[in-house]
């Protein structure tokens, strides 16, 4: 009996806080919009009028405030990074995948390492602020449908990073966990990476309760997620590669809690 009370209070606490998520996910939507469309002109004038670091830097602001229009939906964030990682080496940031709210984080509290990312080429057009930045900030946008252009995006980033000393952040799952439980990694990407930024200290992260923010689907969306990213120590890129992988893999794996 008494489990039975349990159940149905715990059924009707989801069922009103579905019901809440409803008008909070249109206020944020609203909050993100205006963000993304605010800071397109942003980034334009920081670029083109005062070059690299203003736009590095609005960049790292407008991340700042997607982060803010996500605690409208009760949403909070823990960054644990108690590691003095190098800023004169580029990185090879490796972390799970859970949803796009993954990246504002580790834009933000990452930021001085000037992150970069592997995306897919769809997202280089067609989104404000989104887009513009992928386009111009020296991110990979990748055709998952032809692997030659994927793969000669990647060797770009890596040479890039490999001659400014910045990072750059990649999802070997090649596409989101929509429970959390982490995929297999794809080896290719990774491995083009480590090859053609090879002083690269690779730095795993593991990523937990982004997928909660999109467990009703992309409308609405949940509330009260405790978003947590975990920094583990970096690894030298040397020895096998795939023995490496394996390595990052399991760090990665052993911080992601399944629940």
């Amino acid at each position: 009996m008494g489990g039975f009370f349990i159940f149905t209070a715990t059924h009707k606490y989801v069922t009103v806080q579905k019901i809440l998520s409803y008008p909070l996910t249109i206020i944020f939507f609203i909050l993100f919009g205006l963000v993304l469309v605010i800071f397109h002109p942003i980034q334009w004038i920081c670029l083109k009028v005062f070059g690299y670091n203003a736009h590095k830097g609005s960049v790292s602001i407008l991340n700042w405030f997607i982060m803010r229009c996500t605690n409208v939906l009760g949403t909070r964030y823990r960054f644990e990074n108690n590691l003095n990682i190098p800023t004169n080496r580029p990185l090879i940031i490796v972390t799970n995948h859970q949803s796009m709210y993954d990246i504002p984080p580790i834009i933000w509290y990452m930021r001085k390492y000037h992150p970069k990312f592997v995306s897919k080429i769809e997202l280089g057009k067609g989104i404000p602020s989104v887009s513009y930045n992928l386009r111009h900030s020296g991110s990979a946008l990748i055709d998952r449908k032809d692997p030659k252009q994927s793969i000669a995006e990647l060797q770009r980033l890596a040479k890039y990073i490999e001659e400014n000393n910045r990072s750059a952040v990649i999802f070997p799952e090649g596409t989101r966990s929509r429970t959390g439980t982490p995929k297999p990694f794809r080896t290719t990407g990774l491995k083009v990476m480590m090859k053609n930024a090879p002083s690269a200290l690779i730095v795993p992260i593991s990523i937990n309760n982004s997928w909660k923010l999109l467990r009703y689907g992309k409308f609405p969306m949940g509330l009260g997620s405790h978003v947590r990213f975990d920094v583990h120590p970096p690894i030298e890129n040397k020895g096998n590669a795939d023995e490496l992988i394996a390595q990052i893999e399991k760090q990665v794996v052993s911080g992601v809690k399944t629940q």
